[in-house]
């Protein structure tokens, strides 16, 4: 009896083991998923739309994990258009990566509202701007340049990549706090909807937009400013 008793505790002690390790992959598979939402896993549109449209928009492509806009696809603006996300989102962290083409413009515009009554996803939500800061005329204007709180913030420090180089951002809104990121660095940092906030909007070229910048809950949409632009490992986690 002692001699089997022998013979089974290393079965008993790789048993345990194994189990402890199974536990641990689970932890860390938990916390890998942390409640992060993929937004674009690299292969369909599924979670994306056409602003006010409901379809996919066939000038938006997907190819090699990447997610772009091709402008000689689309014609006379058919297969563009904004691309907003299916869901609303409200106190929320986002990340992706972007680049774009050579003297080109775009935006990740947040908190807009789908609405016949707005024509354009811009007229609602505040813009973090992307846009070939050596080739695009707009970047000459301040607060028009990659990284910006579009007309309202500049950034600092600007340490955008050249074009057709991949920038990281994130997107951090909590309460009203919000924080911009580009390429690892804190760019913009401001509170939303208080009297500063106002006052930024009555000074910008949006005081005469009706709620623009108000709004405490929307879609992030990847704006069509008719240049190619590309967007990989978009994921955002509701706080």
């Amino acid at each position: 009896m002692r001699k089997f008793i022998i013979a089974l505790l290393p079965v008993l002690t790789l048993a345990c083991h194994s189990a402890s390790k199974t536990t641990d992959a689970t932890k860390g598979s938990s916390k890998k998923n942390d409640g992060w939402q993929v937004l674009f896993d690299g292969s369909s549109k599924d979670n994306w739309h056409v602003y006010n449209n409901k379809s996919d928009g066939s000038a938006w492509k997907v190819q090699n994990g990447i997610l772009y806009l091709d402008p000689a696809a689309r014609k006379n603006g058919a297969g563009g258009g904004d691309l907003v996300t299916n869901e609303e989102y409200e106190n929320f962290h986002l990340k992706l990566e972007w680049k774009i083409d050579s003297a080109g413009n775009s935006g990740i515009i947040f908190l807009t509202q789908e609405d016949p009554k707005y024509g354009q996803s811009y007229l609602t939500g505040p813009e973090m701007q992307i846009i070939d800061n050596n080739g695009h005329r707009d970047a000459k204007i301040n607060k028009h340049r990659a990284g910006d709180l579009y007309d309202l913030i500049a950034s600092t420090p600007e340490n955008v990549r050249p074009w057709g180089q991949w920038n990281q951002i994130e997107i951090l809104i909590n309460k009203g706090k919000l924080d911009l990121f580009q390429n690892g660095a804190k760019v913009v940092s401001t509170t939303m909807w208080d009297d500063n906030w106002k006052n930024m909007i009555a000074a910008s070229k949006f005081k005469n937009w009706a709620g623009f910048g108000m709004f405490q809950k929307g879609r992030i949409a990847l704006q069509d400013h008719g240049n190619g632009v590309s967007f990989r490992n978009i994921q955002i986690k509701r706080l």
